[in-house]
């Protein structure tokens, strides 16, 4: 199976999210609310110069029927690559296909899902592309 390869754009801002995540996942540590975890994810971003939009409602189309109450994303970086972030002592694979949903429902390609409560971050992200 053969895949599209990701933009220089989308890769760019995937690593920006990985540096983030490393950089607040050092000065936090484990253990923290996932609010935390978001807010200081979402500074780091912009400070780098990333759009970042927090807790972004996606509508949804299901038989003909438009939803506004369709999915919620906790972080929606440059419009192009989403973000869920946990933390959790242990990561259900549902969280993985939830991300998986969100791009099919965005028509996104690339995701993360991110869990800020691991020793180590590295352990933590999970890099999901459609």
């Amino acid at each position: 199976m053969t895949f599209e390869k990701l933009s220089d754009n989308e890769e760019k801002i995937g690593k920006a999210i990985v540096n983030a995540a490393y950089q607040v996942h050092s000065q936090l540590g484990p253990g923290l609310l996932e609010k935390v975890y978001e807010v200081c994810l979402t500074h780091e971003l912009r400070k780098v110069g990333m759009l970042v939009s927090r807790q972004v409602d996606i509508p949804i189309q299901y038989a003909g029927i438009h939803f506004d109450e369709g999915l919620r994303l906790d972080l929606l970086i440059e419009n192009k690559v989403v973000v869920e972030i946990k933390a959790v002592d242990q990561v259900n694979p549902v969280w993985q296909a939830q991300v998986l949903s969100h791009l099919k429902l965005t028509g996104l390609r690339l995701g993360y899902l991110i869990n800020f409560n691991v020793p180590l971050i590295k352990s933590g992200i999970k890099r999901i592309i459609l």
